[in-house]
């Protein structure tokens, strides 16, 4: 049976002659850190247009409690992050990626701070953490646990104040258009604006920056907005897509039943908080030598573990000894964020539980962000550039953003200006046929989904469980994908399907335990596995490469 997700190359039908044009030198898609530094960088010889489908700050980025990676203490050195990242990545790292990302490493701080970035100092130097699988206290924070807050802050004033970038928010982008008679080469992309319906925008260069995928899960650190559609829509495009069974877990997250999780920065586990069982046994020294710092996946399964031979829905921070005010100053959100659940940092412990995090996998780049498609780059958190490997070192994605998004938009600007002349509309008519299934109901689904991805492609995986969730995934796909919509909560549940059955399909391949991705029943490393999973669509087949 042909597969429901290589039905469609378009999720809606249009005729590029009857929907209005915009032109642009580069395109880029989201507004996150990555968006945001590579708008600013290509904006320095190029017209810019930046698209995000929500608020302006509704990025992953702009809700980041952790902060950035970097080697800003005489007593660190480059070459020890370089290799705590690439032993933290389980023999998947690219050693070449991961030397340009942490050399450019302070150089990047040093610029954020020029910006504008309110890093914390510490007599009168930038005051460094230190988190799980690093070496050394190198973490540079804004305003404690508002990294991320602050840091998009400083990115969105710059880019406002850029006459060369416009922004669009509220527009979603349906698909990328692409010249199947050059390669697929991206010729811009189809977008829904909340406000002007639907426009073709066209770009000599695209840059996709859409996001992670950790609303796939249910239990999750990120926001309901993180639905894959980055990484699905250049799957339709025909690019390559690697790892994606490669999704990290981060440990703790607030457990209140029937409230959204919320992050508990693995920074506070870096201050001196202990993991402790519901009996008050702090069980984490059974685990790794480590202990709470040992790296994510490790801990994220040892708590799961714990939590199964205690029979408990969770387990406990411990940051009483802490103390009140030392624990409010470095950490003043999730401070107010437990004093909103009326838990007493000074004489309560926080229940905490892991939950979906950070996408490893994603949109193959090479080292500058050059996708398989001519004319389209990715950065951030829909790409797989090969720094963060099989697992990604706690803080390093930031930097990634930072560093290789300033590539990504360094590039896409070159290449625009080398393929200067008029820039033109192309007459593309699609016609998809009227589904003949019926209608399922969209919220079902997207609840479903999430719930079978927690279940059976989460923390622990099997290959029965994983072949299951293939045919729950393939069923709802041939009720949802063969339709089209006409608003964004119809196609954030066919890109969260399509993003899904990658995941799916990806870890149901990977037989082996590596990074992340952990088998129970194959629970070792297996050395004919050090290789990435490579997918990419060829009309209608789904190549594994």
């Amino acid at each position: 049976m042909e597969s429901p997700f290589l039905q469609h190359r378009y999720l809606i039908s249009f005729d590029t002659r009857r929907i209005g044009h915009i032109f642009t030198d580069v395109l880029v898609i989201g507004a996150g850190a990555a968006g945001l530094r590579a708008a600013l960088e290509a904006a320095k010889s190029a017209d810019v247009l930046v698209l995000t489908k929500g608020a302006l700050e509704d990025s992953n980025t702009h809700q980041a409690q952790g902060g950035i990676a970097a080697v800003m203490d005489s007593a660190d050195t480059l070459e020890a992050h370089i290799q705590d990242t690439l032993s933290c990545a389980a023999g998947l790292g690219d050693e070449a990626v991961t030397r340009k990302v942490i050399s450019a490493g302070p150089a990047a701080i040093a610029q954020m701070i020029s910006w504008g970035l309110p890093a914390d100092r510490e007599n009168g130097q930038v005051a460094l953490g230190r988190e799980g699988g690093h070496s050394a206290n190198r973490i540079v924070h804004a305003h404690g646990d508002a990294t991320g807050f602050h840091l998009a802050a400083t990115l969105i004033a710059r880019a406002k104040a850029e006459p060369n970038i416009k922004i669009f928010d509220h527009c979603f982008v349906v698909d990328l258009l692409t010249d199947p008679q050059q390669n697929n080469a991206v010729l811009g992309a189809v977008t829904f604006h909340a406000r002007y319906g639907l426009q073709m925008i066209w770009a000599r260069q695209t840059i996709l920056a859409g996001g992670g995928c950790g609303a796939l899960w249910r239990e999750t650190s990120n926001p309901s907005s993180a639905t894959a559609d980055g990484v699905a829509l250049a799957f339709r495009a025909g690019a390559e897509i690697a790892d994606m069974e490669m999704m990290q877990f981060h440990p703790t997250t607030l457990y209140v039943a029937g409230a959204t999780r919320a992050l508990i920065s693995e920074a506070v586990r870096g201050e001196g908080g202990m993991l402790v069982d519901r009996n008050g046994y702090r069980f984490m020294g059974d685990y790794s030598p480590s202990g709470e710092l040992a790296p994510r996946d490790l801990v994220s399964r040892a708590i799961i573990e714990q939590m199964v031979k205690t029979n408990s829905t969770h387990v406990f921070l411990d940051v009483r000894h802490i103390g009140v005010e030392r624990f409010q100053k470095r950490f003043p959100q999730i401070y107010r964020l437990c004093r909103e659940f009326d838990i007493d940092v000074g004489s309560d412990r926080i229940p905490v539980h892991p939950a979906a995090h950070y996408m490893v996998g994603g949109v193959k780049v090479d080292i500058d962000g050059r996708s398989s498609l001519p004319g389209l780059w990715v950065c951030g958190e829909t790409s797989c550039t090969g720094l963060h490997g099989a697992n990604r070192l706690a803080s390093n994605s930031l930097l990634e953003a930072l560093v290789l998004g300033e590539a990504a938009g360094a590039g896409a600007a070159a290449e625009a200006a080398r393929v200067n002349g008029r820039l033109t509309a192309r007459q593309i008519t699609v016609a998809n046929p009227p589904s003949q299934r019926t209608m399922l109901d969209l919220t079902d689904i997207r609840n479903s989904l999430r719930s079978v991805l927690w279940r059976n492609a989460g923390i622990v995986r099997t290959a029965a469980r994983l072949d299951e969730t293939q045919e729950i995934i393939a069923f709802w796909g041939r009720y949802v994908m063969d339709k089209e919509f006409f608003d964004p909560a119809g196609w954030e549940v066919q890109n969260m399907l399509t993003a899904a059955i990658l995941v799916v399909q990806s870890a149901f391949r990977r037989t082996e335990t590596r990074g992340v991705h952990y088998r129970e029943d194959f629970p070792q490393a297996d050395p004919a596995w050090q290789r990435h999973q490579v997918i990419r669509r060829s009309n209608e087949q789904m190549i594994v490469i």
